[in-house]
């Protein structure tokens, strides 16, 4: 019986796992959605009943966005100014859009990933509860 338990818990790919949550699918099934609304996650999947409401993703995913979107953007600010020489107002009309509507777009693919990651390593609830033990 122990070896059953030991071999269910080696199921979890982390890989799988993280790709099924950046595609916004349960991390255990792939097939319903993780999200209820735009950041919010679903207390369980839809199709496999897959509890998803312990993840503790927090401020990460952010972290992760800003990291992203500021050095796409400065590399084209950098780009820009020495390929083509454009006036400041340049920047504003065209750097501050995207800083905005990028991470805005990244954050739930972000997020996902992120339950993903905790779910394949069984944090924060997502694998066998203590008292089992």
């Amino acid at each position: 019986m122990m070896n059953d338990q030991a071999k269910t818990l080696d199921d979890r790919n982390l890989g799988r796992a993280m790709a099924r949550g950046a595609l916004c699918r349960c991390p255990h099934c792939g097939q319903g959605k993780i999200f209820r609304a735009y950041l919010k996650i679903a207390d369980e999947c839809n199709v496999c009943g897959e509890e998803l409401g312990h993840h503790r993703a927090d401020d990460f995913p952010p972290y992760i966005a800003i990291t992203i979107v500021g050095h796409i953007i400065i590399f084209l600010m950098l780009h820009m100014d020495m390929a083509y020489q454009v006036q400041p107002i340049t920047y504003i009309y065209t750097m501050i859009p995207l800083a905005i509507v990028m991470p805005l777009a990244i954050l739930p693919p972000i997020k996902g990933a992120i339950v993903g990651l905790q779910w394949a390593n069984r944090m924060y609830g997502f694998g066998p509860s203590r008292s089992a033990d």
